[in-house]
């Protein structure tokens, strides 16, 4: 699933891109068989390149799968599952190999969504991401509900409402959110190597000092603010393990800048893809905590993908580290060293959004 948004913002629509399939012409996600040597999402990123010409990183955390029927050369219909992986596009291509057989646009999630002819992939079009009408809830503020909730949840969202508003505590948090997109899209371009690495590396190293401003505009707004919206030390709590996902970003940079890595084994650029989504992930929560209550049951959704993100992201640098071993431990202790430290930053950035999964989840548990 091909996305981008159009700036950083907390609001900015994400669009999706479409293609044409070569026979019937309608909208497809790009998409194709298995590739020997390659993992599904790999291969999903070669198709991606070949089908509609953009070039990105692929979470290997996959968003679900959907079925329909292809028609075989032998003209039987056939039942297909297709697994459907985040594709975050950082490269459009002019030229690419299917541009005479294809067509390709982007559209919003819900123009895509009604274009698909396969309703489970309509779902996880629309479910990738809220719709302008949640996010309008989501910062609109109290909205009570004394039809779901119960007498003395109505009532404390009513005192709630009435309390007088002190502090800018969700714009920051929001903004911190996008340091936290922008810095790990810079990674992905980083550990792709190739020329302009070093502008990559103080990208990061800008983006994490732009977080480290907010987070210390919180701390200031906690000690200078009589109410505050959720408890005290869960404000800090969120903010550190935001500002400590960011840091392992620029840790990770000024490793590869001392050492002077410009190659990068595919385990590394997987981590590197996984932290991307927990990013995009993070700007869609951050926005709905302005309402726990009446966002809780998406907020659950969205850490969930972001534990189970973790839990794959430790797999693959389990993989990733063995691998290494075998290659450089005897041969090259020191490349070994520097790729183990790389990989130690990696793995770190990921913990990090779990950690701020595990806040989230302790403000529904307390708010909603």
């Amino acid at each position: 699933m091909p996305y981008r948004t159009a700036r950083d913002d907390v609001s900015a629509p994400v669009t999706i891109l479409l293609v044409t399939s070569r026979e019937t012409r309608r909208w497809v996600l790009p998409k194709g068989n298995m590739i020997d040597g390659l993992q599904p999402h790999a291969a999903a990123a070669h198709e991606a390149e070949e089908e509609a010409g953009v070039k990105g990183a692929a979470c290997p955390t996959s968003l679900g799968s959907y079925r329909y029927r292809k028609k075989r050369k032998n003209g039987a219909m056939l039942n297909v599952a297709v697994e459907v992986f985040p594709f975050s596009v950082t490269d459009v291509l002019d030229e690419w190999e299917e541009q005479d057989q294809r067509d390709r646009q982007w559209f919003s999630l819900e123009e895509a969504a009604q274009l698909v002819d396969e309703p489970e992939l309509s779902e996880l079009i629309r479910r990738f991401r809220a719709s302008d009408a949640d996010r309008r809830i989501a910062k609109g503020g109290f909205l009570p509900d004394t039809q779901k909730a119960s007498p003395k949840m109505a009532v404390f969202s009513w005192v709630q409402a009435l309390l007088p508003k002190q502090g800018n505590f969700f714009e920051l948090f929001e903004a911190h959110a996008l340091t936290l997109l922008s810095g790990s899209n810079a990674l992905a371009r980083l550990l792709n190597g190739g020329p302009g690495m070093a502008d990559h590396v103080q990208e990061l190293v800008e983006r994490e000092h732009e977080a480290d401003q907010i987070t210390r505009e919180v701390l200031q707004t906690v000690r200078r603010t009589f109410l505050t919206p959720f408890d005290r030390s869960a404000i800090t709590s969120l903010i550190g393990a935001m500002d400590d996902a960011i840091d392992e970003m620029q840790k990770t940079a000024g490793a590869i800048d001392l050492y002077e890595v410009t190659e990068f084994k595919q385990e590394m650029k997987d981590i590197a893809a996984i932290i991307v989504d927990c990013a995009r992930i993070t700007v869609e929560a951050l926005p709905l905590l302005r309402n726990v209550n009446k966002n809780a049951h998406r907020l659950h959704e969205l850490t969930e993908r972001l534990v189970i993100m973790e839990g794959h992201a430790d797999e693959i640098h389990a993989r990733g580290l063995k691998a290494l071993f075998k290659e450089h431990g005897a041969a090259s202790p020191i490349q070994f060293t520097v790729g183990r430290e790389l990989f130690m930053h990696l793995e770190r950035v990921v913990d990090r959004f779990e950690d701020v999964a595990n806040e989230i989840d302790g403000l529904v548990i307390d708010h909603a």
